[in-house]
């Protein structure tokens, strides 16, 4: 969303959203592209399915896992492109529209929101990029996000939103402060990375963390699917 002509200044809301569980599920074309790469660039052989990535950026998945397997953190970090170079290639294969799936409610969300001038939208993932492009790519929602920020940037989630509002002002212009800034998640850290910013938060209980568990971090609205737009946008203060 660029530069424009905006009715009421004070009501501009920077909107990010989160990709896995809130956008799309990707029916595990990423989980087992990353399985691949770390076997082929670190020799793992264990079982990343009994770990739960929810809410955590690709840097912070591969010290959990590799960690567990008894790698030390700097013989991680240097083999970290190398794996992404892998992982790519595999997501690309895997990441097919058969595959991956639109959550329910998105569709229609997203369009209500691009129609908005109001509202510029985002994203704030744990995705590195190109990943987080190709999971958006076969059902074309990245026309949606022409920036945002990414486990790419900083393997700390709550360090991405600086660097989501920095992206945004260089597009248009406006600096977002505070509640202007809405973070869009499925994930307890979806929550919690807004926090240290005073951001809006709004859970969506459409990925693998439990209503209650969300509803424990105080976000500041809930709801338990995109389905529920008019809510969404009543938070939002879209009409």
């Amino acid at each position: 969303m660029g530069a424009g002509v905006y009715p009421d200044p004070m009501r501009r809301k920077l909107v990010l959203f989160d990709i896995d569980g809130t956008l799309v599920t990707d029916g595990g074309a990423s989980r087992d592209a990353f399985a691949d790469g770390l076997a082929t660039v670190y020799g793992y052989d264990g079982d990343i399915g009994r770990y739960d990535f929810s809410g955590k950026t690709d840097p912070q998945i591969t010290h959990m896992v590799m960690g567990d397997h008894g790698l030390g953190a700097a013989e991680i970090d240097k083999r970290l492109t190398e794996l992404w170079s892998h992982y790519l290639r595999g997501l690309e294969r895997n990441a097919t529209a058969s595959r991956v799936r639109v959550l329910p409610g998105i569709a229609r969300l997203l369009e209500r929101l691009a129609a908005d001038p109001s509202i510029m939208l985002g994203l704030l993932t744990g995705n590195i990029e190109p990943g987080a492009r190709l999971k958006l790519g076969p059902h074309s929602l990245n026309r949606y996000f022409p920036f945002g920020a990414f486990g790419s940037d900083s393997p700390r989630r709550e360090e991405l939103p600086p660097i989501a509002v920095e992206r945004a002002m260089k597009i248009d212009g406006h600096r977002f402060h505070g509640e202007e800034v809405v973070i869009i998640g499925d994930s307890i850290y979806d929550v919690r990375c807004g926090v240290p910013h005073a951001a809006t938060t709004i859970a969506i209980a459409s990925g693998k963390t439990s209503a209650e568990r969300l509803r424990a971090e105080n976000p500041t609205y809930f709801f338990a699917s995109a389905e529920e737009t008019e809510g969404i946008l009543e938070a939002l203060g879209v009409s």
